[in-house]
């Protein structure tokens, strides 16, 4: 569900011109969202603990010299459809794992903290204009 579906379900329940049936009916609805949830989040952590495992298997090969170690990995990511096809294909995935790199150290990066307090306003008046 998006932001405003939960908006405006809080504000239906919140209005007391509604009637039971209403009520239940939202709630129906919320459960039936709730129970989908769930069901994606079992089946992405079924896939992540299968690709930990792969990769797991895949470093421990490497270590007792196995003649091809990522045979463990190339099967996981063969059956989701998602090994590499074509020189085109590694590229993109290189770059995409590259960017998604730079992305997480920024994640990393301390966050200026937020300013509490009383906020002024800095635009009193009502004639504004835009520089141009």
């Amino acid at each position: 569900m998006t932001r405003s579906e939960f908006d405006d379900i809080r504000a239906a329940i919140a209005d007391e011109s509604n009637r039971v049936g209403d009520l239940l009916r939202i709630a129906s609805t919320l459960l039936d969202d709730l129970e989908h949830v769930r069901m994606r989040e079992a089946a992405l952590r079924n896939y992540y603990l299968r690709l930990v495992t792969a990769a797991r298997a895949t470093v421990a090969a490497e270590s007792a010299g196995e003649p091809d170690p990522l045979v463990f990995l190339k099967h996981e990511l063969d059956e989701r459809g998602q090994l590499p096809a074509g020189d085109e294909t590694v590229q993109r995935i290189l770059a995409d794992a590259r960017t998604a790199a730079a992305l997480l150290a920024a994640l990393d990066q301390p966050v200026a903290p937020k300013r509490t307090g009383l906020r002024l306003r800095r635009c009193v008046g009502t004639s504004r204009t835009l520089p141009r």
